[in-house]
């Protein structure tokens, strides 16, 4: 798969409707898989930061609830949607629910775990709020679920991205 094809891999929005990371209509995306009782919940709140403050250049976090990690994200689309929007202020486009690992996950996910973390680990999706950084040229850049959205090489990769 060339780099510039995670971009076109189909994937469905909360509404139902099939979308590409091109759609996004951003050039830099931070993909996560997210979940409303975990202990890194939290991390929401720098996810939206993130949109708040890079949002306007060229920049978009987008959200994939994932139930698969201890069922922390057992509620309907709906459900979550609500709880996105009243408890951490989320402006980002929040998915359908997915799967990440094991034969059933996404595509998208499928492409995305093939990329490895800093320390050369590729593959499986270890907990709710991997980060996922997709480039303009497609590559991608991961991030562990215990990194902060933050933490300065998230930050820095991002500010790096948009300059280009």
């Amino acid at each position: 798969m060339t780099d510039s094809a995670v971009r076109q891999i189909p994937f469905t929005d909360a509404q139902g409707a099939e979308k590409t990371l091109d759609d996004v209509g951003a050039d830099v995306i931070l993909v996560v898989n997210v979940a409303s009782k975990c202990g890194l919940t939290p991390q929401y709140e720098q996810l939206e930061q993130l949109q708040r403050a890079y949002g306007d250049r060229g920049f978009s976090v987008i959200g994939f609830p994932s139930n698969q990690f201890m069922g922390q994200e057992p509620g309907s689309m709906d459900q979550i949607l609500e709880f996105c929007s009243t408890t951490y202020g989320v402006s980002f486009p929040v998915n359908e629910k997915v799967k990440v690992n094991g034969r059933n996950a996404v595509e998208l996910y499928k492409a995305l775990k093939q990329t490895p973390d800093a320390a050369g680990k590729a593959g499986r999706v270890e907990w709710n709020f991997e980060k996922f950084l997709v480039l303009p040229d497609g590559s991608v850049k991961r991030f562990r679920p215990k990194q902060k959205p933050d933490a300065p090489e998230i930050v820095e990769a991002i500010e790096s991205a948009l300059l280009r």
